[in-house]
């Protein structure tokens, strides 16, 4: 994960990687909740904020941003949580009413663009970390985690 930036603030993907769409195929845990989307693989990124570690229940959470207008729901309805950030930002979390999956994030006035949950995606191992944000809130094992944990 070389292409990985530590920075406290949200970055920009690498620009020296040339732009790569893939159609995904994603769902919730029960399956109740199916979608489709356009993705472009280097969009892939990381989020320390301590708002995507609590509610991921994880140290960070894997997002991937795609356009509305590349977002296609095949079935299901999504129930929706307003958050509220520590800046007063209002952040709409859509999520499986039945297995509490979180399928993505999105703007509350302006949902021009959703964040998907990388976990919730099909094709998941294609996609790669390029860049990452909130690094200032990021528990500091994370950043060598795979040189202490060695996944058998």
């Amino acid at each position: 994960m070389s292409n990985i930036t530590d920075s406290s603030k949200k970055t920009d993907r690498p620009k020296t990687v040339e732009q790569s769409s893939l159609n995904i195929e994603g769902s919730c845990h029960c399956k109740k909740i199916q979608y489709t989307a356009l993705i472009d693989l280097n969009r892939v990124r990381i989020c320390h904020c301590n708002d995507c570690q609590v509610t991921s229940g994880s140290a960070f959470r894997i997002n991937l941003p795609t356009l509305k207008s590349d977002f296609q729901l095949v079935c299901g309805e999504l129930k929706t949580y307003i958050k509220i950030a520590e800046s007063g930002n209002q952040r709409a979390l859509c999520f499986c009413d039945n297995c509490g999956t979180q399928i993505y994030s999105t703007a509350v006035n302006d949902a021009a663009e959703f964040n998907l949950r990388v976990g919730t995606i099909k094709q998941r191992q294609k996609l790669v970390p390029q860049s990452d944000q909130w690094g200032s809130e990021a528990l500091p094992w994370t950043r060598d985690i795979m040189d202490k944990c060695r996944l058998i």
